[in-house]
C-alpha cells in the first residue's frame, strides 16, 4: 500500500495537466479532461485486468475526436461536450460487445507498419494542431491542417504572441529536459508550476490566453440534446476508434503483463475498457485509452497495484473540489507544449527506418498509412492502410513463391534447386513446392507452373510430387483447377502425388467427394517418402 500511495500520488502531479492538455487537443472544455481522468482511472482499478496500466486521455485520439465531432457540434462547445460522451459511450458499447463475441482477434487488422505510419502520422497532426496555440494566435479550421493554414498569414503580419511564444518554448524545455536527463520529477510538472508562477508573479494574464479556474463539482451527466440521428452518424467513428483504442491498449497491456512473466486475457481488457469508456461518457468525459506517457510514470514510481490509479484519482478530485482556482494561471501555451511533448514522444522515426531497410512494400504500406493519416484524417487514412496491407496479403497469395526441389549431396532432405544449384534430380521425378493455400485466384498459376516445369524438365519424367506442406487450405475453384491439371498429367503419362499435406485438406478433399480420384496411395507423409515409394516401384519395373 505504501508503494501506491507514493506512485498515485506522483502521478498525480502529471494528470491533471495532461488531462487539461489532450481536452484542449479534442477541442473541449479542460474540465472535460479532468472527468475523463478520474472516471476511467476508477473504474479501471475495479474491473481491469492490469495490475498498472493507467487509462484517460490520449493524445493519439484527439484528431479522431476533433473529426467525429466538429461536422455535428458546430462551434457549440455544450454540444461538443455532448457528442464527445455519446462517442465515449458508443465506444465502451462497442468493446463490451467485441469482448462478448471474443473479437480480439481483429487486432491482428493494424499491422507493424499500419501502426507505424498511424503514429507518425497522429504525431504530426497533434503537433500541428497546437502550433497556434503555442504562437499565441486565434485561428478558425475544421483541421490541424486548415489552422496551420490560417495561421500563416498572421504570422507573416506579425500577429504571433511573443509571451506566448516564450513561454511555450520554455514549457517545452522544462519537458524535455528532465525527460532526457531522467529526473525523478516528471518534466510536466516543472513546466507547468513554473509557468503558473510566471503568469501570476509578472501579471501575464491579460497579455496571454490561461485556462481560468475550473468549475467546482464532480464529474456528471452532460448529453442534452443528443439523438438518433447522432448516434448513428457517430457510430461508424465509434468502431474505428474503438479499434485504435484496443490495440494501443492490449498492446501496452501484454507488455506490462510480460515484464513480470504474466498474461493478461485480451476479452478482459476489451470488457474492462469497454466499461471504463462507457462510464466516462455518461459523466461528462471522452473517449479514452491507455496512457504511454502517464503509465510509466506509474511503473518508474512503484506502483504495485490499481490503488496507484485509485489514489491518483481520488487526488484530482480533491483537486477539482478544494481548489479548482489553481489553474487561472494555466497558460494555454503551456498545454500546447505538453500536447507537443506527448505527440513527439509517440513518433517512431527509429522504427520507420529499420522498416524501411526490412521491407519495401511493408514501408508502402507505412507510408500510405502515414500520408493517409496526415492527409486524409485519422480514420480514412487507417481505412485506405489497412485495405492496402490486405491488397498486399492477397498479392503474395496470388503470386505466392514456387519452386522445384533436388536432391543436394550431404544435406538431408530436399531444397530449392535456385539456392543449392549443385542438387541433383531424381531421373523420371520432379518435386515441386508451392508456398501457399490454393485458392480462386491462385488455382490455375499452380497448373501453369507444373506444366511449365515439366516442359523445361529432362524427358521421362513420370511422376510430379507436389510437396505440399505450404497448402494450408483449398477451395472448390481450386480443386477444379487441380483436377484439370490431374487429368492433363494423367494424358501425358505422368502421376501426381502429394507430400506432407496437412490433414484438414485431405480431409477437405474426400468432402469434396475427391476420394476416387485421389486414393490413398496418393498422399506421403514426407518427400523423402515419396522419393523412396517412387525409387521402390522404378526398380520393381
Amino acid at each position: 500500500m505504501r508503494h501506491d500511495l507514493v506512485a498515485g500520488t506522483a502521478l498525480f502531479a502529471i494528470l491533471v495537466p495532461a488531462g487539461m492538455a489532450y481536452a484542449q487537443a479534442a477541442g473541449l472544455p479542460p474540465v472535460t479532461g479532468l472527468y475523463a481522468t478520474i472516471v476511467p482511472l476508477l473504474v479501471y482499478a475495479a474491473v481491469g485486468p492490469s495490475r498498472v496500466l493507467v487509462l484517460g486521455p490520449d493524445s493519439a485520439l484527439a484528431p479522431m475526436i476533433v473529426a467525429a465531432l466538429v461536422p455535428l457540434a458546430a462551434d457549440n462547445e455544450q454540444r461538443s461536450v455532448a457528442l464527445a460522451g455519446l462517442l465515449a459511450i458508443l465506444i465502451g458499447g462497442i468493446l463490451l460487445f467485441g469482448s462478448v463475441l471474443r473479437l480480439g482477434i481483429v487486432t491482428g487488422l493494424l499491422s507493424k507498419p499500419i501502426r507505424l505510419g498511424y503514429l507518425n502520422g497522429i504525431a504530426l497532426l497533434v503537433a500541428v494542431s497546437q502550433l497556434p496555440t503555442l504562437l499565441g494566435i486565434s485561428v478558425e479550421g475544421s483541421t490541424p491542417w486548415e489552422k496551420l493554414i490560417a495561421a500563416v498569414p498572421k504570422v507573416l503580419a506579425g500577429e504571433t504572441n511573443m509571451t506566448a511564444l516564450l513561454l511555450g518554448l520554455v514549457s517545452l524545455a522544462l519537458i524535455w529536459v528532465p525527460r532526457r536527463l531522467k529526473w525523478k520529477v516528471p518534466g510536466v510538472l516543472i513546466a507547468v508550476v513554473v509557468s503558473c508562477i510566471a503568469v501570476a508573479m509578472l501579471g501575464l494574464q491579460d497579455r496571454l490566453k490561461v485556462t481560468g479556474a475550473l468549475p467546482q463539482g464532480l464529474p456528471a451527466p452532460a448529453l442534452g440534446g443528443i439523438s438518433w440521428a447522432d448516434v448513428m452518424t457517430l457510430l461508424p467513428a465509434a468502431a474505428g476508434i474503438a479499434l485504435i483504442v484496443f490495440v494501443d491498449t492490449g498492446t501496452l497491456s501484454q507488455s506490462l503483463a510480460a515484464a513480470e512473466d504474466g498474461r493478461v486475457s485480451g476479452n478482459h481488457e476489451m470488457a474492462a475498457l469497454g466499461a471504463a469508456n462507457a462510464a466516462t461518457g455518461l459523466l461528462g468525459g471522452f473517449p479514452v485509452s491507455a496512457s504511454t506517457s502517464r503509465t510509466p510514470v506509474a511503473v518508474e514510481s512503484g506502483a504495485k497495484s490499481q490503488l496507484t490509479g485509485a489514489v491518483g484519482a481520488v487526488l484530482v478530485l480533491g483537486f477539482m473540489v478544494v481548489a479548482p482556482g489553481v489553474t487561472e494561471f494555466l497558460p494555454a501555451t503551456t498545454l500546447a507544449a505538453i500536447v507537443i511533448a506527448a505527440a513527439a514522444a509517440i513518433a517512431d522515426p527509429a522504427g520507420v527506418r529499420r522498416l524501411i531497410g526490412m521491407s519495401r512494400s511493408e514501408s508502402l504500406v507505412m507510408l500510405a498509412a502515414f500520408l493517409g493519416v496526415a492527409i486524409l484524417g485519422v480514420l480514412p487514412g487507417i481505412a485506405v492502410a489497412i485495405g492496402l496491407a490486405i491488397l498486399d496479403f492477397l498479392r503474395r497469395a496470388w503470386d505466392p513463391y514456387r519452386a522445384e526441389l533436388v536432391d543436394v549431396p550431404g544435406v538431408p532432405g530436399f531444397h530449392d534447386v535456385s539456392r543449392h544449384p549443385e542438387g541433383e534430380r531424381i531421373p523420371g521425378l520432379l518435386i515441386l513446392r508451392f508456398d501457399a493455400p490454393l485458392f480462386f485466384g491462385n488455382g490455375a498459376l499452380l497448373g501453369s507452373f507444373v506444366r511449365s516445369e515439366l516442359d523445361q524438365a529432362a524427358d521421362g519424367t513420370e511422376r510430379v510430387v507436389l510437396a505440399a506442406e505450404p497448402v494450408t487450405g483449398i477451395d472448390t475453384t481450386a480443386l477444379d483447377e487441380l483436377v484439370q491439371l490431374d487429368e492433363w498429367l494423367d494424358r501425358h503419362g505422368v502421376d501426381l502425388v502429394f507430400a506432407e499435406l496437412k490433414g484438414p485438406v485431405k480431409d477437405r478433399l474426400l468432402q469434396y467427394g475427391m476420394g476416387a480420384r485421389f486414393s490413398p496411395d496418393h498422399f506421403y507423409p514426407t518427400v523423402s517418402e515419396a522419393v523412396r515409394a517412387f525409387q521402390r516401384e522404378d526398380g520393381e519395373e
